[in-house]
């Protein structure tokens, strides 16, 4: 559903005025097979995701998703909403930003009762920040992790990053590869990036695997930058090489990443509390299992030990309360936050 190239319809009468028929000549110019489109913020369902508009789009061959913006102040109802939104499409997209950040409970609640309505196996992808070490607190190892989103959709905004097509990909995929999600890089087409840019991230994103790249958004494109989404494919470059990376954690290190971490170390056998600390209990666990694989016993999760790791499933945590290392939101851990945060024009 999500292969190929997909584009998201934030605000339906800005784009193409809200035409099916004029949406989906275009789609059908510039190669678009999928479009997703907002279907509810939180607790308000949106009109313009009707089944009306969905039926039609349809039957002029077009793909069509629903995503649902949540916050996690209401998980019980925001899981039921995004379930009659599932219902009417062919998937259902996750927005979760920062409004989730130390939200573990209300993450895991939202997914046990949106499971509970659609099933196991309906398509659900997660939009979440690219990069995770910029955001510890946000549950990535809930919306990722068992009976969580399939596909993993990172808004590499690379332009309101402040930072190159290229190296976009190298930091998220460095840190976003240990979720063990199938990545569907979600590229920047507003604020009128340069053509040859979003020619160059089709050409990473295939180069790092991807079956499909989505787009933000439909209403801010320019024709330009749905010609760059519609042309050929260009090569990669022989001068590019992917480097396979991993990230580093060490004894003090607090986020998600240890959470993930600590559940393959008890899938492992270790007798270990996940609160996303990496204490010296988590690192003398580290240690063992290093021992255990063959690895140098340093107790940092290096490239070796995270590779060996991941081979297992991870252990199955019940959230009743926050983590360890989730503070009060008055006093967040240090954060460095992605402009892309406060500059993406909707969402």
């Amino acid at each position: 559903m999500l292969d190929g190239s997909v584009m998201w319809i934030w605000m339906l009468e800005r784009s193409s005025g809200g035409s099916p028929a004029a949406i989906a000549a275009r789609a059908r110019k510039h190669g678009v097979r999928t479009v997703i489109l907002k279907a509810a913020d939180a607790g308000s369902e949106w009109k313009q995701y009707s089944p009306a508009l969905i039926s039609e789009l349809k039957r002029r061959g077009l793909n069509v998703c629903g995503y649902h913006f949540v916050y996690g102040r209401i998980p019980v109802k925001e899981a039921k909403i995004s379930a009659r939104i599932a219902r009417r499409g062919d998937c259902l997209l996750i927005d979760a930003e920062g409004q989730y950040e130390g939200r573990y409970v209300a993450a895991q609640t939202y997914i046990k009762e949106l499971r509970k309505r659609i099933g196991a196996d309906y398509p659900v992808g997660l939009a979440p920040f690219p990069y995770v070490h910029f955001h510890g607190r946000f549950p990535y190892s809930v919306f990722l992790g068992p009976g969580g989103a399939q596909f993993n959709l990172p808004q590499m905004y690379w332009a309101d990053i402040g930072t190159t097509v290229d190296q976009v990909f190298d930091t998220t995929y460095t840190h976003q590869r240990i979720y063990k999600r199938q990545v569907y890089p979600l590229g920047q087409a507003y604020y009128s990036p340069p053509s040859k840019q979003l020619r160059r991230f089709r050409a990473l994103a295939e180069a790092y695997g991807a079956t499909g790249v989505s787009w933000w958004s439909w209403q801010a494109a320019t024709p330009a930058n749905f010609e760059a989404i519609g042309a050929p494919p260009e090569p990669v470059g022989s001068s590019f090489r992917q480097k396979d990376r991993f990230p580093v954690l060490a004894r003090n290190s607090r986020s998600d990443m240890v959470v993930w971490a600590q559940q393959h170390l008890v899938a492992a056998g270790a007798a270990l509390k996940v609160d996303g600390i990496l204490s010296p209990a988590t690192e003398a666990a580290i240690s063992a299992f290093q021992t255990q694989n063959g690895l140098a016993a340093t107790g940092k999760l290096d490239a070796a030990t995270w590779r060996k790791l991941l081979d297992r499933d991870p252990a199955a945590v019940q959230w009743t309360k926050e983590p360890g290392f989730v503070r009060p939101r008055s006093a967040r851990l240090a954060e460095v936050p992605a402009p892309a945060e406060v500059s993406r024009p909707g969402r």
